[in-house]
């Protein structure tokens, strides 16, 4: 076991989240997280505001009474505040945020008596979600999969914790970005994180909505195959604030376009009809492949039990290795 200031105020055996990943984090995988001891947390995504999205009302009762948390992309849910109600009414573990301005869904957060878990990209950011009440800071690298910043997780974690334990003592700091097995846990704690916040590992799970082909494709493929872009939410007509950009694993869209942001945005929509076609069809040389550098790390599908119980047997060892050769 291993007891942290996470484990021990949201009472979990484990300190392992889910990341809330849009269109993988359903019903299904957010309870499966939590059953195994860890936190898992719903992927609200672009909150109904984008095409081909599940239905969060029957993706939340696939969770059945296992509490979760609710995660929305904070600037898509500023077009729909609706859906902050819906799930702040669901009372759940945490309201997640992340991508944008946290008011005024962090003051309802706060009044609906919801804990609020703000991800940050940014030192700028760290600051911003203690000063909109965050119980919970997420430190995201930019080793992570889908959107992110610039930071790497290495020197991002250990700053942001410095920062907290001399501003805000109480508020908890999760690591984020390449996180996917017992090292990468042990590392975080050791980094002052109180916690992690695991996307790619679990978005390989049994449990996750990810399509098979998708998955084979990232366990088939090392960390060098995936590469971080902004050049490919524009052509989607997906209009992402231009801080944040895209790590997806390469193919034949991702690579033709590298490096041409200038000129994806000047076509703002130009392949979003294709690409709506091609993830039907499961084309994932048109389609993406959204996953982190983590993906070298993942060797299998499995479920998301066990991917948590090796996590931490992993982590305990690897603490174990680490203080022995302390002399």
């Amino acid at each position: 076991m291993i007891a942290t200031r996470l484990t021990e105020r949201f009472k979990l055996q484990h300190p392992i989240v889910c990341a809330p990943m849009a269109l993988v984090t359903g019903g299904k995988l957010a309870a499966a997280v939590t059953a195994a001891g860890g936190l898992g947390i719903l992927g609200g995504g672009y909150a109904g505001t984008h095409g081909g999205e599940p239905d969060l009302d029957e993706e939340y009762r696939a969770a059945g009474n296992t509490p979760i948390g609710i995660g929305f992309i904070s600037w898509a849910v500023h077009h729909a505040p609706r859906m902050v109600d819906w799930a702040l009414a669901k009372k759940p573990a945490c309201l997640f945020l992340s991508f944008g301005e946290l008011q005024p869904f962090a003051r309802q957060a706060q009044e609906a008596g919801v804990p609020l878990f703000a991800q940050a990209q940014t030192m700028a950011h760290v600051r911003a979600a203690v000063d909109a009440g965050a119980a919970v800071v997420i430190a995201q690298g930019a080793e992570a999969g889908g959107h992110g910043g610039a930071r790497s997780t290495l020197p991002f974690v250990p700053e942001a914790a410095d920062w907290l334990a001399k501003h805000a003592p109480d508020v908890l700091l999760l690591a984020a970005g390449g996180i996917a097995d017992g090292r990468g846990l042990a590392a975080a704690l050791t980094l002052g994180a109180d916690g992690v916040l695991v996307g790619s590992r679990f978005w390989a799970a049994d449990e996750a909505l990810t399509h098979p082909d998708a998955v084979a494709r990232g366990i088939a493929a090392d960390g060098d195959a995936t590469v971080r872009t902004a050049a490919l939410d524009p052509l989607r007509g997906v209009d992402w604030p231009a801080e944040f950009s895209f790590r997806v694993l390469r193919n034949r869209f991702a690579s033709e376009w590298q490096g041409r942001e200038t000129e994806a945005r000047a076509q703002f929509g130009a392949l979003k009809e294709a690409y709506a076609q091609a993830r039907v069809r499961g084309d994932y040389e048109m389609a993406l492949t959204v996953v982190g550098e983590a993906t070298g790390l993942i060797h299998a599908r499995e479920p998301a039990a066990k991917i948590v119980a090796s996590m931490v047997a992993e982590a305990e060892a690897a603490l174990r290795r680490a203080a022995a050769k302390v002399v």
